[in-house]
């Protein structure tokens, strides 16, 4: 069985199913779960029924595609409801939460679309008097406890038990308003059960994220006040304001698959101003429906343009409704007509490739910190001008290394490497053609060195664009092999490319893999925090000492008995050394981006 089979469960659903079991009970329930999750399925209308045995089933009711109720799990079984199955069958179903994409009805009016280069509004000095209830405060502890309990366990302690506190703190949260810490923790269980299945497309990097973000924003919900507290507690839905009317121009459409088994497309346009927006229309239907959207008609107004078509089109658009981030709203007031779009070496477009790549890269990384602000906006893609340079094997894999202006190697990486979709195929086909140049679109991904993920190039005989991700180049779209290549020379990775910034960060990531005790047990870290220091780094070298000194401290009483771990003064120090390291990496990421060469070489398209 795949959870993906099984309807959403309501995180106080299956707090209350797992609270209410007996302890003898609460021990069995990882094990039921694994049990379960190796059983048959199958759905009739909302009921999807879960075969425990020959004699015995589990029943989910999901109308409206929700289990919203404890009632709605029902058990053959002698024990029930009383018994084990109704707990466990609610743990291995994914958590109910609203799909991306999926909330464009607009709300009352809020300030402008943040754009790159927009200020946050000035807040009015009631706001800034604004204070935490008693009543959110006391839900942001519940929620620090949670999170730091999975640091003491690590994964493969983190059962359904631990993940059930962490959806009942989260389903306080938001009856308190804090909608941003809430889910964080729903995203912390989500991984937890994603590691502890195996799931391939698990990385701990991601659960850490996701962690210290749960636990950085429990505790600004008890210290903040005003305009940061209002940031803390976040939006419960995303907001749509009146923009007006705008004029669109497509610039490309990329297929939209989710671990939750969400399928679809997202369109970028962008106005006359250069400011950027999408479309989307992503639902439950995995790759098959991602491919299947391209070619339906946009829900906007009453444009008659497919995804595909809009990418490479442009749109008048009266009414329009748009989100801090970006996204247009799909409103009954929206009107949209067809119009001319614009090649990308025309104006307004072709502006986006004029700023330099570092500019462009700060500004990226400023969209996607970890831990910004999610309502900041801003955008994660970069515009740049690129020469081919030939495939890289890396270690997770093949790349397309390139050249940009400045000097600046830049490594490209596909967005999904299902073969039902065209990424690799196309960037493997790329690869074969140095010398090449191109107009590329990529998503900034943060690392030692400049790396994008590429998402969409002009085409190689200059007429028309590219979806990398749908779109398929055949051999005969690359320019004549025979033709010479001048490959520009290959250029360091970066001033970062080799930090000793790592070995703090997979202590960091081995505490939430395997918990405070196996942290405590490493003995003496001197070697390492002598190799953190001689690199310029004091403050990592201090944090790991104090990371790991905290993880082993157990002071004993009067009888010599070990007392309870300091599980919130270790969970400060992870957080601490977690944000700090996520900072660093930032940083180091921003200066790879910097110009090797004395002056920025000019771009192939501006040459006569």
């Amino acid at each position: 069985m795949n959870a993906a089979q099984l309807p959403p469960v309501a995180p106080e659903v299956t707090a209350t199913l797992v609270e209410d079991l007996s302890p003898r009970l609460r021990k069995r329930l990882d094990a039921t779960v694994t049990t379960l999750g190796a059983r048959p399925t199958h759905r009739v209308g909302d009921t999807v029924t879960i075969a425990v045995d020959d004699e015995t089933e589990v029943r989910l009711h999901a109308p409206g595609g929700v289990v919203a109720t404890a009632a709605a799990i029902t058990c053959g079984c002698l024990l029930a409801p009383a018994c084990v199955h109704r707990a466990a069958a609610a743990c291995a179903a994914p958590t109910a939460d609203p799909a991306p994409e999926l909330a464009d009805q607009p709300t009352r009016a809020v300030p402008e679309p943040v754009s790159a280069t927009d200020s946050a509004p000035t807040p009015d000095s009631a706001s800034l008097l604004e204070v935490a209830s008693p009543a959110q405060r006391a839900a942001a502890d519940a929620l620090w406890s949670a999170g730091a309990a999975v640091l003491e366990a690590g994964v493969d302690g983190a059962g359904a038990v631990t993940q059930s506190a962490l959806l009942r703190a989260a389903h306080t949260a938001r009856l308190r308003h804090l909608p941003r810490a809430a889910g964080a923790a729903l995203s912390v269980v989500t991984l937890l059960r994603a590691a502890r299945a195996g799931d391939p497309s698990y990385r701990t990097a991601d659960l850490v994220t996701a962690l210290a973000e749960l636990l950085g924003t429990a505790h600004r919900v008890g210290t903040a006040s005003g305009a940061e507290l209002a940031a803390a507690r976040g939006r419960a839905r995303r907001p749509y304001s009146p923009d007006g009317s705008l004029r669109l121009y497509g610039l490309f459409t990329e297929p939209v698959v989710t671990d939750s088994g969400h399928g679809g497309v997202r369109t970028w346009v962008a106005g006359s101003d250069g400011r950027l927006c999408t479309v989307g229309d992503v639902a439950p239907g995995g790759v098959g429906r991602a491919l299947g959207v391209a070619d339906r008609a946009v829900r906007l107004g009453d444009s008659a343009l497919t995804h595909r078509e809009l990418g490479r089109a442009g749109l008048a658009v009266s009414g329009a409704t748009v989100s801090p981030d970006g996204r247009l709203g799909a409103g009954k007031g929206v009107k949209a007509v067809t119009v001319r779009g614009a090649a990308w070496t025309e104006l307004p477009l072709a502006a986006l490739w004029e700023t330099p790549p570092s500019e462009q890269a700060a500004r990226a990384l400023r969209s996607i910190s970890r831990y910004a602000d999610p309502d900041g906006g801003g955008s994660d893609l970069l515009f740049l001008d690129v020469e081919l340079l030939g495939a890289v094997r890396e270690s997770g894999g093949t790349c397309l290394l390139t050249g940009c202006e400045g000097g600046i190697s830049v490594r490209l990486t596909v967005a999904d490497d299902d073969p039902a979709l065209a990424h690799r195929d196309n960037l493997m086909l790329l690869a074969t053609a140095p010398g090449t140049r191109l107009r590329i679109i990529g998503r900034l991904v943060p690392a030692l060195h400049p790396r994008l993920i590429l998402l969409a190039c002009s085409h190689p005989t200059g007429e028309g664009t590219i979806d990398l991700g749908l779109d398929r180049l055949r051999r005969a779209d690359l320019p004549d092999p025979a033709a010479p290549v001048h490959p520009a020379p290959l250029q360091p990775e970066g001033s970062g490319a080799h930090s000793p910034l790592y070995l703090l960060e997979r202590r960091v990531e081995q505490t939430v893999s395997a918990g405070r005790a196996a942290l405590g047990m490493l003995g003496d870290v001197t070697a390492e925090t002598r190799r953190i220091r001689r690199a310029g780094l004091p403050t990592a070298a201090g944090l790991l000492t104090a990371l790991c000194t905290s993880a082993a401290q157990r002071d004993r009483d009067l009888f010599g008995r070990l007392l309870p771990a300091d599980t919130d003064g270790f969970a400060t120090y992870w957080l601490t050394a977690a944000r700090y390291t996520a900072d660093v990496a930032e940083s180091l990421c921003a200066a790879a981006w910097e110009p090797t060469q004395e002056g920025p070489a000019a771009s192939p398209w501006l040459q006569p």
